[in-house]
This record gives structure tokens, C-alpha cells and sequence, in this order.
């Protein structure tokens, strides 16, 4: 892995792939993070019709071409889920379970994330609440930990978490098999709130409630503001300049999460807007102005 790497980007969408391909061209070290399917969103659209160039096409034929394209540059995805970014000041840290990267420059297109959080997640945030098993499993060593998972790749952070935990409840939000330790409790019921005075007490269920210490919330994407710490949001949405900057220096944000409409072709072309911005803060810091 290189020490740091110029750009990171964050989402293999329209925005995402879009701003990889225009750092590359421009000949910067980049790395992308994203999904095997690029974007699940994309990948559920039976028909486009206003993309510029490709009518009447699905979404699962769009994707091809997108990852034929990517690969003709020879731009590689990372298949992992981004916990945390943080500003380093000249430099920024990503944190993905036990790893961590490094790079100058962040742009961020992780979609929309359209799930509300559950009554009482934000407001016991780093009080019990936390998005990364693997990463605060030591904080509840002897202790009991719950873990509301919405897809399979929590499967093994909740195996790790039981390896030191005295007690592992896991709440699946899908259907399926389930390769869990057996030292694992599966509880099938739909979270409603998440209570305590001072810290986490009690996960409310629909039919029962549990005594747990911890509430690690397990989803496809972290909220933009929970993601990047003192990230700008209005109306919902990471507040960008035309730039495509936000109010961090050296991060940037494209694509749906930075507001309506939900368009492929508009996130392509923020996600260019972005990658030109983020050269231009790279070459800026280079010069020294």
C-alpha cells in the first residue's frame, strides 16, 4: 500500500467513477472505494433514457460500461466500507475496520442514504451507538453488545465482536443464511429505539426489549456527517460550493448526497467538477500558494 495516496474517493456510482477517471487522466494517485455491483441504485433501473449517448438502456447495461471503462484505464476498486475520515490538515485518514489510508485530498460520493436513523442512534453516538464493530470491539470486552446488521457483511464483524464480549445479540435487516458463531443470539425483530441516561441501556425492540451496553447500527454507507467529522449538511445534504467543495479544505462531495435532482448524468458531471477541484487544491499546496 502506498504511504498516501493524492485522492480518495469514496462511492463507485456515476459521481464517483466519473471523478476516478478524470484524476486519472490528469495523472494523479488515486485509490476508489466502492461496491462489486458499483451502485446498487444503478444496478435496479430498468430503463435510461435521458443519460447523453446511451438511450434506452438499463441500468445493469450502463454499469457494464462503466466497468469496462474503468478497467480499460486500469482504475481498481477497493471493496471496502469506509468507517470514518478524518482531517489531518495537510492530509486525511480512512479508517476501514483495523486499516487505515491515507490521502491528501477526499471526494466523497457516497449516494443518498435514505434510511432514517433509529430514534435515539444520534443522540447516543459515541455513547454506546457506533457504525464500526470491528474498530470499538475492545471497548466492550465482558460486556454486552448489540448489532442491528443490514447486510451479510456483518456477519463477521459481529463473530469478531463475540470473541470478546460476554454477550452478542445480532438483529438481521435481511433474509437469508446466517454464518454466525453460535455463541451469537439471532433475535428476529425490528429495532424501534435506542435508550440509556448517560450512556446506551436498552435496544427497544418491536416485540422485546434488551439489556446491552453497546448498539453498533451495521449499513451499506455512514451518514456524510457521521463519515466526515465537522462536514457542513443542509437540507439533508453535504453543502458544496459550485467547486464542489464543502466547508472542510481538501474535501470535496459529488453525486446525490450533495442535493436534488437524484440524476446519473448530474452526478457524472459533479463528479468531474470534483476531480478538476481536487487537482487544482493538489497543485496549490504543491506551489505553495
Amino acid at each position: 500500500m502506498d504511504s498516501r495516496y493524492d485522492i480518495a474517493i469514496i462511492g463507485s456510482g456515476p459521481a464517483g467513477l466519473s471523478a476516478a477517471i478524470n484524476s486519472k487522466i490528469r495523472n494523479k494517485n488515486i485509490i476508489v472505494f466502492g461496491n462489486v455491483d458499483l451502485s446498487k441504485k444503478l444496478i435496479k433501473a430498468p430503463k435510461i433514457n435521458n443519460y447523453l449517448g446511451f438511450y434506452d438502456i438499463t441500468g445493469v447495461e450502463l454499469k457494464d460500461k462503466f466497468d469496462s471503462h474503468i478497467k480499460d484505464m486500469g482504475i481498481n476498486l477497493i471493496y471496502e466500507k469506509i468507517n470514518a475520515v478524518y482531517a489531518m490538515g495537510d492530509y486525511f485518514s480512512l479508517l476501514v475496520n483495523e486499516k487505515m489510508y491515507e490521502a491528501s485530498a477526499v471526494i466523497i460520493a457516497t449516494g443518498m442514504e435514505f434510511d432514517k436513523p433509529i430514534n435515539g442512534e444520534l443522540k447516543f453516538l459515541g455513547k454506546g451507538v457506533g457504525y464500526c464493530a470491528t474498530c470499538d470491539a475492545p471497548l466492550y470486552r465482558n460486556k454486552v453488545v448489540s448489532i442491528i446488521a443490514y447486510n451479510k457483511e456483518a456477519e463477521e464483524e459481529a463473530n469478531f465482536v463475540s470473541e470478546v464480549a460476554d454477550k452478542v445479540y445480532y438483529i438481521p435487516m435481511y433474509n437469508g443464511e446466517y454464518n454466525i458463531n453460535t455463541d451469537v443470539e439471532i433475535v428476529k425483530d425490528i429495532p424501534v429505539e435506542i435508550t440509556g441516561h448517560e450512556k446506551v441501556e436498552i435496544l427497544k425492540l418491536k416485540k422485546k426489549n434488551l439489556l446491552t451496553q453497546g448498539v453498533f447500527v451495521l449499513k451499506d454507507s455512514v451518514a456524510p456527517d457521521q463519515l466526515v467529522p465537522g462536514l457542513l449538511i443542509e437540507n439533508g445534504h453535504i453543502k458544496v460550493q459550485r467547486n464542489m467543495s464543502t466547508n472542510i479544505d481538501g474535501c470535496f462531495a459529488a453525486g446525490d448526497c450533495t442535493g436534488k435532482p437524484y440524476q446519473y448524468l448530474k452526478s457524472a458531471g459533479e463528479g468531474q467538477v470534483a476531480a478538476l477541484s481536487a487537482v487544482l487544491y493538489l497543485d496549490s499546496i504543491k506551489n505553495g500558494i
